[in-house]
């Protein structure tokens, strides 16, 4: 299969036509105009640092349903005790970053390069992309940010990170429940991974995760 090379142009081949593993293009940039048109066609961006920017449309596709969130007895009676604040759109940029240099299981380095961190604050500026935070005793141990497409009811889920046990699971609750007051359908988790699984997330056919970009 011949995978399409972006110029300055902008468009996007029929996610139809990606690869067996979802690869759908390489090139273009991470221009505000484009990662728009890219996420409302349900295309991300993903790639490491040195390489082309590689655009991505996955089948299936990895999605959780915000009812269907997984909260364990241990995380209930965590946010039950409280002791951490949680905030909205507050410090976007440090999320970014903190996502950025976390170590994670299985992966030697990070693909939230500083031209990916770049973009999505242009993003977040004009919001389109938002950050949840978790605080204790003043400081950031915790959080998440995304696209977040409101004319569909869709966010799209980036990354998250945590600094203490299970703050990364106390951002998404509380997304959850924001999601769920504002009607959303569902968090955009891309690809299938073990940690998503056992958080409730599930795997869509991408003609289903489309069919979810309508206004």
């Amino acid at each position: 299969m011949v995978i399409t090379h972006l110029s300055e142009e902008l468009w996007f081949p029929d996610i139809s036509s990606a690869t067996g593993d979802g690869l759908l293009a390489i090139g273009g940039d991470l221009s505000v105009e484009r990662l728009k048109l890219a996420y409302r066609s349900g295309i991300f961006p993903w790639y490491d640092d040195g390489q082309p920017i590689m655009w991505w449309s996955p089948d299936p596709r990895m999605v959780l349903f915000p009812e269907k969130l997984h909260v364990s007895k241990s995380l209930r009676r965590k946010i039950a005790k409280g002791g951490y604040r949680v905030t909205f759109n507050t410090a976007f940029s440090e999320v970014i970053e903190n996502c950025s240099v976390i170590n994670r299981k299985d992966q030697a380095g990070t693909w939230i390069s500083t031209e990916m961190i770049a973009a999505y604050s242009q993003l977040h500026t004009i919001g389109w992309a938002g950050s949840v935070e978790v605080w204790e005793e003043g400081k950031l141990v915790g959080g998440l940010y995304g696209v977040d497409l409101k004319e569909y009811s869709v966010f799209c889920g980036e990354s998250m990170f945590s600094l203490v046990s299970d703050a990364s699971k106390i951002a998404l609750f509380y997304l959850r429940q924001h999601l769920l007051q504002k009607d959303y359908k569902l968090i955009d988790c891309q690809m299938y991974t073990d940690h998503l699984s056992s958080l409730g997330a599930e795997e869509i056919s991408r003609e289903s995760f489309r069919s979810y970009l309508t206004p």
